[in-house]
């Protein structure tokens, strides 16, 4: 019934007989039905859904997601963090009741720590986005901070809506997240397209970006699918050692990058 009403595509999915709501939820895909897109640069979306925000974060460390100001510092709980994404992107992908809820890595690198929020579970659909201020700040998250071998950093946060029971994560072998700071040893290691976690029921994914990681975006609002590139990083060749273009002034695109 739940398949037929928000038109679920089962013939995506790698098996066909779930022994609960949960496992037909959280399904996988067969392999090659989402391939990634090409180019190293490729930042790519960690989720199917759809894009509802791409804005620049402003020197104040603040994005605009449906005309509404967002604090990077409150979205992934850490202050000197956040600063690190001035000058950079924020990306929005709601995901529905009828799509894929399994959330992969946008670039490859490694993962040093997750962090778990507490908050509060508003519906995070359009009417919830433009009632409650700050939805995404409120309800409850998971950080998940990528860093790169060019030393970049990338974020996908993972918010929680109305009836999501929980969340899980990889390196945590828990039902759900623990509230907190969770350090790794051992960084995991993890290449783009890699499963980070698991929305036991529909929620939202938001993409932060650094400014050195930022190119032509490429994904306007609408759909997306996981793997398709929410935007293109400057070329390895033409990075310094952090990464940052060396290359001459091309034409400006929507977020004052270069469209070359």
């Amino acid at each position: 019934m739940y398949s037929r009403v928000y038109r679920v595509a089962l013939d995506e999915s790698e098996e066909g007989d779930w022994a609960s709501f949960d496992a037909f939820f959280t399904r996988r895909l067969r392999d090659g039905v989402r391939p990634l897109a090409a180019g190293p640069t490729a930042v790519l979306s960690p989720a199917d859904g759809r894009i509802e925000s791409a804005a620049r974060i402003d020197d104040d460390c603040v994005f605009m997601v449906k005309g509404r100001p967002y604090a990077v510092t409150d979205l992934i709980g850490d202050a000197t963090e956040a600063r690190r994404y001035v000058g950079g992107a924020g990306f929005v992908v709601y995901l529905s009741p009828r799509d894929y809820h399994r959330v992969h890595a946008p670039v490859s690198g490694t993962i040093h720590h997750i962090r778990s929020m507490p908050g509060d579970y508003f519906p995070v659909n359009a009417v919830g986005m433009g009632h409650v201020p700050n939805l995404l700040c409120r309800n409850r998250r998971v950080s998940i901070q990528i860093e790169t071998e060019a030393g970049l950093g990338c974020v996908v946060v993972m918010v929680v809506a109305m009836i999501v029971g929980r969340i899980t994560t990889i390196g945590i072998g828990a039902r759900d997240v623990p509230f907190g700071a969770h350090d790794f040893a051992e960084p995991i290691v993890v290449s783009r397209g890699d499963e980070l976690g698991a929305f036991h029921l529909g929620s939202t994914a938001v993409v932060l970006v650094e400014k050195i990681a930022r190119g032509s975006r490429i994904a306007g609002l609408g759909p997306v699918r996981y793997g398709e590139a929410l935007l293109h990083g400057p070329p390895p060749a033409a990075a310094d050692g952090r990464g940052s273009a060396a290359v001459a002034p091309a034409p400006v695109g929507p977020f004052g990058e270069s469209r070359r």
